[in-house]
């Protein structure tokens, strides 16, 4: 999977949040953030943002590949609600980076 991380300078997405989940006794918060593309004007499309809950300075935002595509605006929004908190978390564990 795909992975785009960002420095935080804002602790926050810019885009909706949905959830919050608990991973390795941290909280994270999960954003719905779209992504515009020229080449597909005809759908919606959306990743995952992922911003830890006690992030420190130099951590990172992290960012699933765009996983939603949708005909509208509200059909991304719906089945990105969707989404159960043990899938939200596994989609958390692929975007980290691996431990040693």
């Amino acid at each position: 999977m795909s992975v785009d991380v960002q420095p935080q300078s804002n602790p926050h997405s810019p885009g909706q949040h949905l959830a919050t989940v608990s991973h390795e006794g941290r909280f994270w918060d999960v954003y719905l953030e779209f992504v515009e593309d020229p080449r597909y004007r005809d759908t919606h499309r959306a990743r995952l943002v992922f911003s830890p809950a006690d992030a420190e300075a130099d951590e990172s935002l992290v960012r699933t590949a765009t996983i939603i595509i949708e005909p509208s605006f509200e059909e991304a929004n719906r089945r990105a609600r969707e989404l159960p908190d043990h899938q939200l978390v596994a989609l958390l564990r692929s975007t980290l980076p691996e431990r040693d």
